[in-house]
């Protein structure tokens, strides 16, 4: 059996880089394709495919080359390139070291592309004030994407992170390849007849203008715009844009980023209840304090207007008038008496039979002067203490149910009409000597003819 001798991976890999960095044809190759897949990384370096109608190959531009390029490349464009055959051993890929660009022509889809844009940007599609504002608290959240891909995953689980109260509903869609533009339009149309939905994320992952071409189609872009729905595009990342973007109600760079568009921090949610919870415990607190201050106050003029204050002050000034006039009689007796016994001394000090009868004399007209004065004094405070007691009692509810009045009441509140009660309600009747409870069975309210 004759001996076979087994390569390496790695030394079949530096045999074919060997041959394709020496070979004399591959070293200067001057080629030209259409760009698509374009990188710019933040170091300065381009990564891209440059493809024809039957293959692609990659390509790599370096910093140092890429800065000394007089336009800006991007998908769809049309290129020359100048470079060499480069292999990679670690991948076992090979690709194109470039070292000059130039352009050479525009990309037929991005010819396409800016067509019906401006057809579409003509006709008024893309126009600010035919945008539907997003809800702020969405019930349910529509997206329209591949039920497989990432995109649907990232949007699920930041919904979860940040609002959970809202309910997915998925509309499965191909969003790649020819079936793509009537699946994702056909997707839109159910959803606004489905009616289950607050907002609709049409969206996918990125990829080249190939992959995201779906969402050029004038299909979808005509149910985007006529969806009722407010749709929010999350159509490739955030230097990707399509038709689609443009006349959606709102445009997201990643399907991450529509989710998080499409519904509000729960965080910030509760940070705002909190706000408002505390207010409104300030604002009662607040309201409590000014109605107990006003029930206190109204109690004050309750008590100082009731009838009972009336009689307390009134039996108050009764008793002082009663006292000061007690009082003064006293004075007035004690000053008479005072004279007596100094008339009594003098008539004694001079013994003149006389003067005792003159004295006499002045102290029986005394005498019935005083009398009479106590007498009239007495009369007048006789007639005032009447008069006041005759105001007490014109002024004391009680004093009219002597008369055979009564006073009737509902809760403690005063029944002044018919209308005041209802059937079967409980009443209070009050008669001078106790209360009666009734329950009414019949009312009838009387015309008075003048």
């Amino acid at each position: 059996m004759q001996d076979v001798r087994y390569l390496t991976v790695t030394a079949l890999t530096k045999y074919l880089k060997s041959i394709l960095e020496n070979n004399d044809h591959l070293k200067q190759i001057y080629i030209k394709g259409e760009i698509s897949n374009l990188t710019k990384h933040s170091r300065g370096h381009f990564y891209f495919t440059l493809k024809d109608e039957s293959a692609q190959i990659r390509v790599t531009m370096f910093s140092n080359y890429a800065s000394k390029l007089t336009f800006s490349p991007k998908d769809g464009d049309k290129i020359r390139l100048f470079g060499s055959i480069s292999l990679y051993e670690a991948g076992g890929s090979y690709n194109i070291n470039a070292y000059q660009l130039e352009p050479d022509g525009v990309g037929s889809l991005y010819l396409a592309y800016e067509k019906l844009k401006k057809e579409l940007e003509s006709l008024g599609y893309f126009k600010p004030e035919n945008k539907k504002p997003i809800p702020s608290y969405p019930k349910a959240i529509g997206v329209v994407t591949s039920p497989t891909g990432a995109a649907i995953r990232d949007i699920i689980h930041t919904i979860e992170r940040r609002y959970p109260l809202a309910t997915v509903y998925l509309y499965p869609a191909l969003v790649q390849g020819e079936g793509a533009k009537k699946s994702i339009s056909d997707q839109i149309i159910k959803a606004n007849k489905d009616k289950l939905v607050d907002i609709l994320i049409v969206g996918r992952g990125g990829g080249s203008i190939e992959d995201l071409w779906g969402f050029n189609e004038i299909e979808v872009v005509m149910a985007i715009y006529q969806s009722k729905i407010p749709v929010i595009s999350a159509v490739g990342h955030e230097t990707d844009f399509t038709l689609s973007d443009f006349v959606s109600d709102l445009r997201a760079p990643t399907p991450t980023a529509a989710a998080e568009l499409a519904t509000p921090s729960k965080l910030e949610l509760l940070e705002l209840v909190k706000s408002y919870q505390n207010r409104l415990f300030k604002a009662f607190d607040g309201y409590y304090k000014e109605k107990s201050m006003m029930l206190m106050h109204l109690d004050e003029r309750l008590m100082q207007a009731s009838p009972a204050e009336k009689i307390k002050k009134l039996k108050s000034a009764y008793e002082q008038y009663r006292y000061l006039l007690d009082r003064n009689y006293q004075l007035v007796i004690r000053e008479k008496k005072t004279n007596l016994k100094y008339l009594n001394q003098q008539v004694i000090a001079y013994d003149f039979n006389h003067l005792i009868a003159l004295k006499k004399e002045k102290l029986d007209l005394n005498s019935q002067r005083l009398f009479d004065l106590t007498k009239r004094l007495l009369e007048r405070k006789q007639e005032q203490f009447d008069r006041n007691l005759d105001k007490l009692k014109l002024l004391n509810p009680l004093s009219l149910m002597d008369k055979g009045y009564t006073y009737t009441s509902k809760d403690n509140h005063r029944i002044e009409s018919v209308s005041d009660i209802n059937m079967n309600d409980q009443i209070q009747t009050r008669l001078k000597d106790g209360i009666i409870t009734s329950v009414v069975t019949n009312k009838e309210a009387l015309t008075w003819k003048k």
